[in-house]
């Protein structure tokens, strides 16, 4: 009796410290908070956006409270400088060292593409809050790559398609010599339909456009379709207007040459500029309307885009994270939930096409003069496109 009393006493106290152990080890696992990686442009050609960007990203991380899905999150911010191999040392130490669940941030369509690979072989999800390249988009999709801003090409098209429904006979086509700039042009083409009297490919963090603007007085087009981000934006627009040719021919921007940064930057010169968004601050939703407001609250000013788009991603994630109920170890399930969970996007309406690029609407908006006296965007009437697939879905093999 003695030591049937004696074994069962030993047992319940060894279960108890397992049950202890399990406990603790729970307790552990649940404070370990979801690490996400972002590269940010803190310097470099892209450090007015990457400023953008790092904005929208910690003023939705502060409204959840820092959690992701209720679950403590860390984002671990990093300078990329806008380059490739720089990118690619901070992307390699964050998922080595840091062990980051998620990856964001970069401006550049080039760094995207560098970083890739080492994201995808360690299936660590990218959610980008910026450039969405067309290798990406197409032939190259990748189960744990998100277009979660819009696709390289889409708000060019879209550009294109104004200037065709406009009637412009003479266009040329400016901007800067690297993946995104090609992927502009060739989107602007697409929806055009017509020929472009000419493009011009011009340096990346290029400042000084004197050539480029005595080339364009002399081709006397009806119409320049600029995508220079970031300063380089702030610059030609100043030069392009200060030499006069406004006088001559119409400007049309993308949006990243025609939003708020380059709004605060160059003034008054920007009145009356066209440009097409997926996204603009004065769309009326919910959703939006709450990210507007507290995003002056936390910042004196109205955000661009890139703020939008950088928002959207760590809302994303949220629900993402919410629906695997915080269990991350499944690869492939956490992409899938990141594709299917449903989040308030400030853009209203989005989905995930089968190559994880966002289906979305487009709008046309100009630069105008409020009655307060403040330059901004305003939203035109009409959608220039609704529910918009990018060009390259059908090359992507993913269902």
């Amino acid at each position: 009796m003695t030591t049937t009393f004696r074994t069962f006493a030993l047992r319940a106290t060894a279960v108890a410290a397992f049950a202890a152990s399990l406990s603790a080890a729970s307790w552990a696992q649940a404070a370990a908070p979801i690490k996400v990686g972002v590269g940010l442009d803190i310097s470099g050609p892209f450090a007015g956006p990457g400023a953008e960007i790092k904005d929208g990203l910690n003023l939705a991380a502060k409204l959840l409270g820092n959690k992701l899905g209720g679950v403590p999150a860390e984002f671990i911010q990093a300078d990329t400088a806008g380059n490739p191999e720089t990118a690619r040392q901070v992307v390699d130490r964050m998922v080595k060292r840091d062990k980051v669940d998620f990856f964001t941030g970069p401006v550049g369509s080039n760094v995207v593409l560098a970083v890739g690979p080492g994201l995808f072989g360690a299936k660590v999800p990218f959610l980008s809050a910026n450039p969405g390249p067309s290798q990406l988009a197409g032939k190259q999709c990748n189960p744990y790559f998100f277009g979660t801003s819009y696709q390289n090409d889409a708000m060019h098209e879209a550009a294109g398609k104004h200037a065709a429904d406009k009637g412009y006979q003479k266009v040329v086509v400016l901007a800067p010599n690297y993946p995104a700039g090609k992927d502009a042009a060739n989107g602007f083409k697409r929806a055009y339909k017509s020929p472009v009297a000419d493009e011009v490919y011009t340096r990346v963090g290029q400042l000084d456009f004197a050539a480029e603007i005595a080339q364009l007085r002399a081709a006397k087009p009806d119409a320049v379709y600029i995508f220079q981000p970031g300063g380089m934006g702030i610059n030609f627009i100043k030069q392009f207007m200060g030499a006069g040719l406004n006088k001559d021919m119409v400007l049309i921007s993308s949006p990243f040459t025609a939003d708020q940064d380059i709004i605060a930057a160059v003034g008054e010169p920007m009145v009356g500029i066209f440009n097409a968004s997926s996204y603009a601050h004065d769309l009326d939703n919910a959703a939006n309307k709450k990210f507007v407001a507290e995003f002056q609250q936390a910042y004196g000013r109205l955000p661009t885009l890139y703020a939008a788009f950088a928002y959207d991603v760590v809302m994303n994630l949220d629900a993402a994270v919410k629906a695997t109920g915080g269990k991350l170890d499944d690869k492939a399930a956490v992409a899938q939930a990141i594709k299917t969970a449903k989040f308030d996007s400030v853009r209203g309406n989005v989905s995930y096409g089968n190559n994880q690029f966002l289906t979305q609407d487009y709008y046309l908006r100009q630069v105008v003069k409020a009655a307060d006296g403040q330059i901004t965007n305003a939203l035109q009437p009409g959608k220039i496109y609704t529910a918009h697939q990018d060009s390259f879905a059908a090359e992507c093999a993913m269902k």
